[in-house]
């Protein structure tokens, strides 16, 4: 999954989640026009709860019980 955030001045938004990386980008293309043209963008891979834990004690970080 996938999240696009959107920083324009004081505003953030937070839009998706989405299934691709190209699905975000296109959702980009249609807000970006809305925004200042300073605004800053990103697309972000989520991860599952579980699946951020495994990843963490791999690292050799202690899982909380």
């Amino acid at each position: 999954m996938y999240l696009l955030t959107i920083r324009d001045g004081l505003q953030t938004r937070h839009v998706g989640p989405y299934q691709s990386p190209k699905q975000a980008s296109d959702d980009l293309d249609r807000l970006l026009p809305l925004c200042a043209e300073r605004a800053r963008w990103q697309i972000y891979a989520l991860e599952a709860p579980e699946q951020g834990r495994r990843s963490l004690v791999g690292q050799g970080v202690k899982a909380a019980a």
